[in-house]
């Protein structure tokens, strides 16, 4: 769940957006965005980890679970690879991330990120949003593995978790040296060296270190105790299925990627809040893994049903659709029977994946008989003790069921269900979290076109870089113009493919979208030519390089005086395992 340092994908724009006639970050209609269905619900979705149910019509809602990582475009979603995106769009259809247009009518005061589509997408952003909207508790957190300097890149993710923190959200800004000491093989010295760095540059562009938290992996002994008890319910089956891992694996690698499962939770293990982790989407096989393992942990499952019989996701839209038909039927609509519904099910039309759902859920309601179809929301004993079962049964009012390991309500709503047994759970010892929501940005392209690596250096601009290298990096990029200058007037250059263009809208426009479209406009109608735009990139870079850098003098001293430890590779010892 950090921000990966080494060998960002290419950046590429998705398809819908090529056609708009301003810049490609530009929001369009809101009838373009994913439509309400798909957001339709965030609280029940966070209270149960239940991912969406698939729709009677054929289509699915957002959702995306951990049993495979190969999907858009062929791209493998690999948190330590370097495979490109190639189309954005894609991502939401094969992986269930959200277009984050959905939600961003509910952010106050949107960062110029969410604005130009920089952030693209998310899952179940919603519940942060509002938090932040209302001034509810919320927090936002993300990781950084040391294994190079921090890049313009890192700023993206720099920039959202400031966001986060001036919107009164407890930040978190951590340090992923164990999984760089395990899955890269670097030493703790070497470590200690990039961590004060990445820690320098984000205090100096603005994190307060005093109102947040900032910490290292290998130094925080409450996070090592929540990744023990997460690891009790982590498989490496899982892991062989999410990330490739086999028998060539290290356990150190393997214990790493529990650890950023308790990174992740970690800003919940003093009160369940909504909790945003900002990402590349090659980190979101964590984010997912993370909210299993969230659901996991938790006492209780809160789901519906009609009848004394489970039912899952699929089973459970078409009972939706049964119960809503009744008045067609059922002899009783105030009391329809199982038998009944079973009956219309069987010669409902229903979309293909659907068939065998029906087919399981009709012998279902057969098996029920006469039993009265009846809406209810059912509280499930996941791993409560005998002692929080019984308080949950004595806090749920009003008609109710007590089955051996459930409890079925027939007043309460289920988001009223949700936080009864989430209350009940943080009264009895359990940690009641609330599953993790995501940003997501666009990765950078590099300089030279391609990835941005750090590897590369004429790739990317470190924030370490003098700001005459910065420069001089900036006008020797590669643009999206056209071959001369007379072409690129009459046909107007590609901004789109022009990693000079994104450094205007990632960083080099801050917050003033009229120039960051002015610049765009300028390009595509062939009224600005490269020589002079890069120029001009190239004088913003050195002066924010500049600027940069001055801050991160004064943070220093702040820095100092903070009770993190950057010199672990004095007091640790071992042999860096080999990288996977």
């Amino acid at each position: 769940m950090r921000d990966r340092d080494h060998d960002a994908p290419d950046q590429a724009q998705p398809d819908d957006d090529r056609g708009q006639s301003g810049a490609w970050w530009r929001s369009p209609d809101a009838t373009d965005a994913t439509g309400d269905e798909r957001d339709a619900t965030p609280d029940e979705r966070d209270a149960t980890g239940d991912e969406r149910r698939p729709r009677t019509d054929g289509g699915t809602d957002a959702g995306g679970g951990t049993d495979t990582d190969d999907g858009a475009d062929g791209v493998t979603l690999d948190p330590w690879g370097s495979a490109t995106v190639g189309d954005y769009e894609n991502l939401f259809r094969e992986f269930g991330i959200e277009d984050f247009r959905a939600v961003i009518d509910d952010v106050p005061a949107p960062h110029y990120l969410m604005r130009r589509r920089v952030i693209f997408g998310h899952r179940n952003y919603g519940p942060v949003a509002r938090a932040l909207a209302n001034d509810e508790p919320a927090a936002a957190l993300s990781g950084f593995m040391p294994t190079g300097d921090p890049h313009v890149g890192h700023k993206l993710v720099f920039d959202e978790l400031i966001w986060h923190q001036e919107r009164g959200a407890d930040t978190y800004g951590l340090i992923a040296d164990l999984e760089a000491h395990a899955a890269r093989g670097l030493s703790w010295d070497e470590i200690d060296e990039h961590a004060r760095d990445y820690l320098l540059s984000l205090v100096a562009l603005g994190f307060d270190p005093e109102a947040g938290e900032l910490y290292r992996q290998s130094t925080n002994d409450r996070l090592q105790e929540l990744a023990f008890e997460l690891g009790g319910n982590a498989r490496f089956s899982e892991f062989e299925s999410i990330y490739g891992f086999d028998g060539e694996t290290s356990v150190s690698h393997m214990q790493s990627v529990v650890t950023q499962m308790a990174d992740i939770l970690y800003p919940q293990l003093d009160e369940p809040k909504p909790t945003v982790i900002p990402v590349g989407p090659d980190q979101d096989p964590h984010v997912r893994l993370a909210r299993d393992l969230a659901a996991r942990m938790r006492y209780f499952k809160v789901t519906e049903a009609y009848a004394s019989f489970a039912a899952d996701t699929a089973e459970l839209s078409l009972l939706d659709e049964a119960y809503a038909a009744r008045e067609t039927w059922a002899d009783d609509p105030d009391r329809p029977r199982c038998t009944d519904a079973a009956d219309w099910l069987a010669d409902h039309d229903v979309a293909a994946e659907l068939t065998g759902p029906r087919e399981r859920v009709v012998e279902k309601l057969r098996n029920a008989g006469m039993e009265p179809l009846r809406p209810r929301v059912r509280l499930l004993d996941r791993n409560a003790d005998p002692e929080a079962f019984d308080a949950l049964i004595e806090a749920i009012d009003g008609e109710k069921r007590v089955f051996d390991a459930h409890v079925d309500t027939f007043e309460l709503s289920r988001s009223e269900a949700a936080d009864l047994a989430r209350e009940v759970e943080l009264d009895n010892g359990g940690y009641g979290f609330v599953a993790p929501s995501s940003l997501y940005h666009r990765f950078m392209t590099g300089l030279t076109g391609g990835k941005m690596s750090s590897s590369v250096p004429a790739s990317h601009i470190s924030l370490l870089d003098d700001p005459e290298d910065g420069y001089d990096k900036v006008k020797a990029a590669t643009t999206g113009g056209r071959s001369t200058a007379e072409k690129q007037r009459e046909l107007g250059g590609e901004p789109e493919e022009c990693p000079v263009y994104e450094l205007y809208a990632y960083l080099l426009s801050a917050d003033d979208d009229e120039f960051a479209q002015r610049v765009y406009d300028e390009c595509a109608g062939g009224e600005r030519l490269c020589g002079g735009c890069k120029e001009q990139a190239a004088e913003l870079m050195r002066e924010f390089l500049e600027d940069h850098q001055e801050k991160r003098e004064e943070a220093a001293e702040l820095l100092a005086d903070l009770d993190i430890d950057l010199d672990v590779g004095a007091s640790r010892r071992g042999v860096a395992s080999d990288a996977d």
